[in-house]
């Protein structure tokens, strides 16, 4: 528990350090650990009446349970809480471009940016802060969407691999329910994190801390040639300079 408490007390003085000047911040609450974590931290930085979770569902892929987990974790961190399903924006697209229709990749990537516009106009109509919810292992091998989950204005577990994350969640009280949940991004039904990487949180924070003993080859060179071909998704966009 001594270094869940120091992670928590270093994290809370970033919290504090990034919201200089702002009113509070806005976290998109999934109903899963990473949101979790990040919007108990922000309740801890910053107080329940500087912090508003934000749900955005998408009707016939989020599930109802997440939503509710969502919605009981706003009750018990005492913060304000708003559904604002992405269900519109989503069934417009194809209006614009049909290629959405058939382009899986696209249209999740879609659902993402969607979903970072929502939280920019609140955080724009409240003068707050979007916080990210981005753990480690996903910014190394670039499973987030760019300008999506991935636009945000701060990442305060973004040096935190996933186990990492479980273990500070445990501490800080996250209910099991949530802690114990599968890890998806929602953006299709059925879809989990660990079903598209082809491994589970463990071996993926293992092979990204460089433990690769035990580990299949071909996953070590998966999550190598991942961390490579995601430089890009990590970085500001390049400039050309002219002189």
């Amino acid at each position: 528990m001594k270094v869940e408490r120091k992670i928590e007390q270093k994290i809370s003085r970033f919290i504090k350090k990034q919201t200089e000047g702002a009113e509070g911040v806005v976290v998109g609450l999934s109903g899963g650990i990473d949101s979790s974590v990040v919007a108990s931290l922000c309740v801890r930085a910053l107080g329940k009446d500087h912090v508003v979770g934000l749900c955005m569902p998408e009707k016939g892929v989020t599930l109802r349970r997440d939503v509710e987990d969502a919605r009981q974790l706003a009750g018990q961190l005492g913060i304000q809480f708003h559904i604002c399903p992405i269900t519109p924006i989503v069934n417009a697209l194809p209006l614009v471009y049909t290629n959405f229709q058939e382009h899986k990749v696209s249209l999740a990537n879609a659902k993402a940016r969607a979903r970072m516009m929502i939280l920019y106009g609140f955080a724009n109509f409240n003068d707050f802060r979007v916080v990210g919810t981005g753990n480690k292992s996903e910014l190394s091998i670039g499973y987030f969407t760019k300008y999506g989950d991935g636009g945000v204005d701060f990442l305060p577990i973004g040096d935190l691999y996933k186990y990492q994350v479980v273990e500070l969640a445990k501490y800080l009280g996250i209910p099991e329910t949530i802690v114990g949940k599968a890890p998806t991004a929602g953006l299709w039904r059925g879809q989990t994190d660990e079903g598209e990487l082809g491994m589970s949180y463990d071996e993926l924070d293992r092979i990204l801390e460089g433990k690769v003993k035990g580990s299949a080859p071909d996953k070590v060179a998966r999550v190598r040639e991942l961390v490579e071909n995601a430089e890009h998704k990590r970085m500001m966009p390049s400039v050309c300079v002219v002189e």
